[in-house]
């Protein structure tokens, strides 16, 4: 299928080619007819992505903020190779869309393969969305006109937190898109509307709409609208695009004592205190379509919030906007959109900086391609070797893992993703033969013989034992599984195809850093180990912190040093411990693990969320035999009362490019497994065995 993309970097756009999108359970697969540009909100995303690095920087000063600690943290050139990456990340444009069902997913009811519907989804032949951002097109509308269904529910969003009442007077600033829906849906509302904008044209097609229209060119604003209203405006909604801040400003002026204020666009908001203090005026911030935007329990999970106490959430707006678009309340000929085939929609997007047109509806072909594999690039696969398949190709894929595999003698065959989007950049840039949403058309793939699983945690358990079964080698992400169950699985699996083989991403124990400290604890059993992790915050909405999807943050990330302090020791866990910080802990990123070696080594592990990002990430202290180690950030390894020891220095180097060289070279070499397995299901049942530790408040024996 065919999917228009653009580059953050230069903001080029372009339709590429993809394979069809895979289907969630709760997912409805759209094949589209129309999608909607709206030349004025888009407009902002394509003047940020072609603008120089230094403008980007200075439109997101919170993102400069996080450039310069991650400097602190992990180094100039490690912090630019990420900022780099970023920029050079495409993304799919488009949020209006108009198509009919093709296939729902296990958990769907709500809709039937062939029923019209919209969606928030981009400009793609096909658009996989959750059921709670897809709604029903009614009978007597056409999909031409109900394209406009979620960039209306953006106007109503904001209609909402102003809270209009019959007569009162609201003053609708910017009569873009937005904005003359926004004056459409007011005057359905029993409002006197008036609009202003600096494009004459613009306020000309307001006045059909019945509102009267100003243009601050021409009229004094603040004196014009007490003159039509005979008072100060009840309200104002803005949905213009300004830099500047005396839009905000005036707002106030214009506004009646306690008037609202309610922001739907863009503009500065250095706001002058005594224009809001004296009137008492209220101002919020209008977020998208409505309640549930930005919850993953809602958009992801299909969580619905109950309508006695979330009247409108995004789904009932968009209905709503449906009804109203059937009843006539709204209406889109007087605005005369401008009709292109999909196949022209990336000159659209080159010109919409000099567009006069309000809107442009994207027609699309009724046969289209289907399929969930991609060609690529012809490749004559060597007769020996590794031949490489890669489930997963978010972020760590592109960043860490494939710029170290293209080091080593592997044979890239071929890249999977959920979407097919990710796994075709990505294979397009490292010459992939293919790229596919159907991660069995890479296990079932004779050619390939090493699979590299990079998908999220949960998934991870279910493809090793589809790996395994199809005698493949195997090279996953930490962690191994999130539950006991699923490593049981593994295990009885493993040992029922010994033609197979299986790694773990625990790169940390191949770093010079760590092989450096290990030649001097090699056959010393009386070790104490403290390592600190200075993980830095995420989000509780993050999947990695959901126990279902992530398994959290220790069986996710500490299990890293968990493996570091194995490999130090050279002896698996025998028991462990852990405490957390607060009162609701059994999820829990602050955490202290004591571990009990089989050979009476000693670790304490700190996983901690809420330092300084200004500090070392990671540090390590090893004590033995009236010496200590000091490891700080994979950069500076320090030795104390150890005759003839060398300090060592480097750039960051937690041990990504020598795991990866040593991986490919044992499957070219049939060498066997650079990490035991023993040791791999030891630190994995020893990640789990740590929260459980939490739930009963006590040791844990893990072998």
């Amino acid at each position: 299928m065919k999917k228009l993309i653009q580059n953050l970097g230069n903001g080029k756009t372009e339709i590429i080619d993809v394979p069809k999108p895979n289907l969630g359970d709760n997912d409805v697969l759209i094949k589209t007819t129309h999608s909607l540009i709206s030349l004025g909100t888009e407009r902002m995303l394509v003047d940020f992505a072609k603008s120089n690095i230094i403008s980007k920087a200075m439109k997101q000063p919170e993102k400069v903020k996080m450039v310069l600690d991650k400097i602190k943290s992990d180094g100039l050139m490690n912090t630019l190779g990420v900022v780099f990456n970023k920029l050079d990340e495409p993304i799919s444009l488009g949020y209006c869309n108009a198509g009919i069902v093709d296939q729902v997913g296990k958990k769907v009811n709500e809709f039937s393969v062939g029923d019209r519907v919209v969606s928030n989804g981009e400009h793609s032949e096909f658009v996989r969305i959750n059921k709670n951002l897809v709604a029903k097109i009614p009978n007597d509308v056409k999909s031409e006109d109900a394209v406009f269904t979620v960039i209306g529910s953006i106007a109503l969003q904001g209609i909402r937190l102003c809270k209009p009442t019959f007569g009162e007077t609201i003053v609708v600033y910017g009569l873009g898109l937005i904005g003359l829906i926004t004056v459409q849906l007011l005057k359905a509302n029993g409002c006197n509307v008036i609009g202003v904008d600096i494009d004459e044209d613009k306020c000309k097609l307001a006045n059909q709409f019945g509102i009267t229209s100003l243009n601050p060119k021409f009229d004094d604003i603040e004196s014009a609208i007490y003159d039509i209203n005979k008072n100060d405006a009840d309200g104002v909604i803005i949905t213009a695009s300004t830099n500047s801040n005396e839009l905000i400003s005036q707002s106030a002026n214009i506004c009646r004592k306690r008037g609202r204020i309610i922001l739907v666009g863009v503009i500065g908001l250095d706001i002058n205190r005594a224009d809001f203090y004296e009137k008492e005026i209220s101002f919020q911030v209008s977020c998208s379509y409505g309640p549930g935007r930005y919850d993953s329990n809602y958009e992801e999970k299909s969580n619905d919030y109950p309508i006695g106490f979330v009247r409108w959430t995004e789904k009932r707006n968009f209905e709503c906007i449906l009804e109203s678009i059937s009843k006539k309340s709204l209406e889109f000929e007087k605005l005369k959109p401008k009709i292109k085939q999909f196949e022209e929609c990336d000159t659209v997007y080159d010109d919409i900086t000099k567009s006069k047109s309000i809107a442009t509806i994207l027609r699309y072909k009724d046969k289209v391609s289907n399929v969930k594999t991609v060609k690529l690039k012809e490749r004559k696969l060597q007769s020996r070797g590794c031949s490489l398949g890669i489930i997963g190709s978010g972020n760590f894929t592109k960043s860490t893992i494939l710029p170290e595999l293209q080091k080593t003698k592997a044979q890239f065959m071929g890249i999977s993703s959920f979407d097919g989007l990710s796994s075709t950049l990505l294979g397009k840039k490292y010459n992939f033969s293919y790229s596919t949403s159907d991660y069995l058309k890479i296990i079932n793939d004779e050619k390939i013989n090493t699979v590299l699983i990079t998908t999220r945690h949960n998934t991870h358990a279910k493809i090793i034992q589809e790996a395994l079964k199809k005698n493949k080698n195997i090279f996953v992400e930490k962690p191994l599984a999130i539950s006991k169950k699923d490593i049981d699985e593994i295990i009885s699996t493993y040992n029922a195809f010994p033609k197979s083989s299986l790694m773990v991403g625990f790169n940390r124990r191949f770093s010079p850093h760590a092989t450096k400290i290990r030649h001097y604890t090699k056959n010393i059993s009386d070790i104490n180990i403290v390592a600190t992790m200075n993980a830095g915050f995420i989000e509780k909405d993050h999947w990695v912190q959901d126990m279902e999807i992530g398994g959290g943050r220790i069986i996710g990330e500490a299990c890293h040093f968990i493996d570091l302090c194995v490999y130090l020791t050279g002896s698996k866990v025998s028991h462990i411990c852990m405490n957390s910080m607060g009162t609701n802990n059994l999820n829990t990123d602050n955490a202290s693990i004591l571990l009990k070696f089989e050979n009476g080594a000693n670790a304490s592990l700190n996983y901690f969320a809420n330092g300084a990002k200004s500090y070392s990430k990671e540090r390590v202290e090893v004590y033995f035999n009236n010496s200590t180690i000091i490891l700080d950030n994979f950069i500076n390894t320090k030795g104390y009362n150890i005759p003839g020891f060398k300090n060592y220095k480097s750039s960051i180097d937690k041990g990504h490019k020598e795991q990866f060289k040593l991986y490919i070279d044992s499957i070219n070499n049939n060498s066997g497994s650079i990490i035991g397995f023993e040791e791999i299901i030891n630190v994995s049942q020893a990640s789990i065995a740590a929260t459980e530790s939490l739930k009963h408040k006590s040791w844990q024996k893990v072998v």
